[in-house]
């Protein structure tokens, strides 16, 4: 065993988890350190607060003389709490946060310090945008970004400083960010589910969109993973033989939590309370050292918020208890990668989740339209949804047999399925008052004893209705909700704007009833997305056959899923509901596709280094010790030395001829990345990059994997899958 690979994995099974101690309910604990409403009541006068509450429900803009008083409360809270700096804390195309820091110090003209921080400071910075990506929407001199204020996503303490959670935009006004479109969306949702939801309550005056995400990760110990240089540049593990034990058993998901990976999620939990982040369900998931951590839902900016927040709270809760937190969508192959469950519904503010069945037929019905329309909305857009979740680590996981594959459908269930059968089947136009009473109370008002049973779960569907919620299951784990919850809550705005002005239609100029209206509509609606539906394997090549006559997208490449994004219908789409302008979606589609290429140049580099100078010199080392042994075989035995070296000989043959083959792979490889980037045209280049560089990683990959298992363990310099995956 190498040095560095001994004495990590001492270390690493010498480890102790760290002893946390939990005095206070959770309760007493949650949201501590955040700026909440509870916070402002105490903290602001009357009129701060109506002020903000105003910003938050209505988007009523803040008075600068406010914003000063709100400023003022907000650093005598934060400073009572021991903080010393401020930042606006925002989410820009990185796919990670980013931060500024400055002091509360400042200096009077005679030199006299105070703490200072005016509603200017909080409702607007101006951060160096240069080294943030842009697609092009400004040049590389033009530095100028700006970062304006969320009321919506109260501000919280981390640490020593006060985050403010903020929308960032460049001097020209283009968002640069992941929240400002998706602001933009939960708006739009907002007023066209406000619209409908009014023709069954008249009350009705917010919409929110809702979200719960279940975030999946690996906790592999630190010294393991700085031990593998892929792990570390990469994210993954770009070579390693399965272990002899997987996940084959199953006795790793719904397990006993190992003592560590529990200590680490009471400590991160302990975090998440203090920081307002609901965390309510941890448990073991699928493949060995591998958890999930999910919250309550929440509205879903603030929801994308603690999901940002709370994946860089694990990395520095994770380096407390020497582990290494990898959200990478797949980093170990033979055992299942990690996704981000999105659990998305409509909630109106009189408490009515719009997408679960009522105890009144016409419950049901409001039940049945958000739903069918839904249901429409991927069906026209299930390409561009495919496309909000396209990212080189989400390649490796889609479509592996235990995610959900790159064609999208809906699954709803048989009985669901019936009742959509059954409205189908509605007569066009007014219906009989027989019809009609039919049709509610053995058809839309068996809807929650339908539901009751509905438990069953068909886990290879990217977009699955679970009882209350649609499920999108496609996201990868590293990735930032915004951008599949914009896409999603935009495409639902669309076709509720749609709907509505259908059903208006009907009743102006057909003298329809708003029930017999809206039955046909919801009844063509269901006709056009059927091809949408699917409830079988979606792992099996009868589907994708399927999926192909029935018009559905199989876009398995990032370069290939990201085409539709910069399409005249996306591009249109965005545009008429205020979302994005044009800019904004080719410069989103340019950021994704350079992600891409630089995410494989890198992984291509580190494979060819570590098959260069780590694997290839390790087995030629082996095969020197075998070489002497076969002479000192000669030697003993003379002319008859072959018949007791046969299997050493045959050993170093196979040695020589995977050394070859790495050698020549690497070499191949390399050529390729070369002509890839002499490419002009980033699209084209994510394509190379694509087609003719990553094919060969498997190729190199086969050959270093079976070397493992040919080379003397004792000089293997790299830590092994039963190493990284099963050390506690």
């Amino acid at each position: 065993m190498s040095t560095l690979r001994f004495h990590a994995l001492k270390e690493s099974l010498g480890r102790e988890p760290e002893a946390i101690t939990e005095s206070q309910k959770r309760s007493e604990l949650f949201g501590v350190n955040v700026f909440n409403e509870s916070t402002m009541r105490q903290s602001l006068t009357k009129d701060a607060f109506k002020s903000v509450k105003a910003a938050v429900e209505k988007g009523a803009k803040i008075d600068r003389g406010i914003a000063d008083q709100i400023a003022a409360a907000m650093k005598d809270w934060a400073i009572s709490k021991g903080t010393t700096h401020y930042t606006h804390w925002f989410q820009p195309l990185t796919g990670a946060t980013a931060e500024k820091h400055d002091a509360f110090f400042e200096l009077t003209p005679d030199g006299q310090a105070i703490e200072k921080f005016g509603g200017g400071q909080l409702v607007q910075q101006e951060p160096d945008a240069s080294s943030f990506p842009s697609g092009g929407i400004r040049n590389t001199f033009e530095a100028r970004g700006y970062t304006a204020w969320d009321p919506s996503s109260p501000a919280f303490i981390y640490g020593t400083t006060l985050c403010i959670p903020t929308v960032f935009v460049a001097y020209t006004g283009e968002a640069l960010d992941y929240k400002t479109p998706l602001l933009r969306a939960l708006q739009s949702v907002d007023q066209a589910a406000v619209a409908v939801a009014r023709y069954f309550d008249k009350n009705v005056k917010k919409v929110n969109a809702s979200l719960g995400w279940e975030q999946e990760y690996f906790l592999i110990d630190s010294l393991l993973t700085a031990s593998r240089p892929d792990l570390v540049m990469a994210g993954r593990t770009l070579l390693g033989h399965s272990p002899a034990k997987g996940q084959q058993l199953d006795d790793h998901y719904f397990g006993s939590i190992p003592r560590r990976a529990l200590s680490f999620m009471r400590d991160l939990e302990h975090e998440c309370m203090l920081l307002g982040i609901p965390i309510k369900t941890r448990h073991n998931e699928v493949a060995p050292n591998q958890f999930e951590v999910a919250p309550i839902y929440d509205e879903a900016n603030l929801a994308v918020d603690h999901n940002s927040l709370i994946m860089d709270v694990m990395d520095k809760v994770g380096q407390r208890h020497h582990f290494k937190v990898l959200f990478h969508e797949k980093p170990f192959a033979g055992v299942n990668g990690s996704g981000k469950h999105n659990n998305w519904s409509l909630t109106t503010d009189t408490g009515v989740n719009l997408l679960s069945p009522g105890k009144t037929p016409m419950s049901n019905l409001q039940f049945l339209t958000f739903f069918v329309n839904t249901i429409k909305a991927v069906s026209d857009y299930e390409e561009l949804l495919r496309a909000s979740i396209a990212s080189a680590s989400n390649d490796y996981r889609l479509g592996a047999n235990e995610a959900p594959p790159a064609i999208i459908s809906v699954f709803i269930g048989e009985q669901l399925s019936n009742v959509l059968e059954n409205l189908e089947g509605v007569t066009k136009g007014k219906l009989s008052p027989e019809e009609k009473t039919d049709l509610k109370l053995n058809v839309v008002g068996k809807i929650p004893e339908i539901l009751l049973d509905n438990t069953d779960r068909n886990r290879t569907s990217p977009f699955a209705f679970t009882g209350n919620k649609f499920e999108f299951r496609a996201v990868g784990s590293s990735a930032n909700c915004a951008n599949p919850m914009t896409v999603l809550n935009t495409i639902v705005a669309n076709q509720l704007i749609s709907f509505k002005k259908e059903v208006d239609a009907l009743i102006d100029k057909k003298d329809m009833k708003k029930d017999d209206a809206i039955f046909n509509v919801l009844r063509e609606l269901i006709k056009k997305s059927k091809h949408i539906l699917f409830e079988g394997n979606g792992y099996s090549e009868e589907w994708k056959k399927e999926a192909k006559k029935r018009g559905l997208s199989n876009n398995e490449t990032t370069p290939e899923a990201l085409k539709v994004k910069i399409s005249d219908k996306t591009i249109s789409l965005f545009e008429e509901l205020g979302v994005m302008n044009a800019v904004e979606v080719k410069a989103r589609y340019e950021i994704e596709l350079e992600e891409y290429t630089l995410r494989l140049q890198i992984e291509s580099r580190v494979l060819g280094d570590i098959a260069r100078n780590h694997i290839i010199p390790t087995a030629v080392r082996y095969q020197n010790v075998l070489i002497e042994n076969v002479g000192g075989l000669k030697s003993i035995f003379g002319s008859d030395f072959k018949k007791h070296a046969q299997e050493q000989i045959e050993l170093i043959q196979d040695i020589s001829a995977k050394v070859a083959a790495i050698n020549s792979g690497v070499t191949k490889m390399i050529n390729a990345r070369k002509k890839a980037n002499t490419i002009h045209g980033i699209d084209k280049k994510a394509q190379a990059y694509c087609n003719t560089v990553k094919p060969f990683f498997e190729e190199i990959r086969y050959h270093c994997d079976k070397l493992e298992m040919l080379v003397d363990d004792e000089i293997w310099p790299l830590t092994k899958y039963r190493e990284l995956l099963f050390t506690r």
